[in-house]
């Protein structure tokens, strides 16, 4: 099984360290689950960033998050949340609405739009994840996600 990520990027050395390698197969893998997902996506008219937006507002439930809160969940930085509120707001998936506590603070909630748009999406995205990483089972599943959530904390 080893050197099949050197077979597919046309490396000929040996990769410097087996970190090198694993790390290289992290942003390989990650790369390829994104493109994929994102053409699960497409046909909603999101972005796997959009639809990361949408599912925390959907956890955080009526009382909605402030652009902070939703940046700091995020599982990919967006350096311009603005932006991305923006279209997801255009769209009508979201609403926002300023703080009579605090006018400085914007309250971002699901839109009924949004909400109805993840209940569609349900389905395909559990499709999509079941496809992509279902056939290795639950225990090697459980490993893998252990050896992740170690290898983050490593860089924080």
């Amino acid at each position: 099984m080893s050197g099949k990520l050197q077979a597919e990027i046309r490396q000929k050395r040996p990769f410097a360290s087996p970190a090198a390698e694993a790390y290289l197969n992290v942003l390989r893998t990650a790369d390829r689950l994104g493109e994929a997902f994102e053409s699960v996506l497409k046909p909603f008219g999101l972005t796997p960033t959009q639809y990361n937006v949408l599912r925390i507002l959907a956890g955080a439930g009526k009382a909605g998050l402030s652009c902070s809160e939703i940046s700091e969940r995020m599982l990919t930085r967006d350096p311009d949340m603005t932006r991305l509120l923006d279209r997801l707001e255009r769209a009508g998936h979201v609403t926002r609405a300023r703080e009579a506590r605090d006018r400085r603070v914007i309250t971002v909630r699901l839109a009924p739009k949004g909400r109805a748009l993840l209940a569609d999406l349900q389905g395909p995205a559990a499709r999509f994840e079941r496809q992509s990483l279902g056939r290795l089972g639950g225990k090697r599943l459980k490993a893998l996600v252990g050896l992740l959530e170690e290898a983050r904390e490593t860089v924080r």
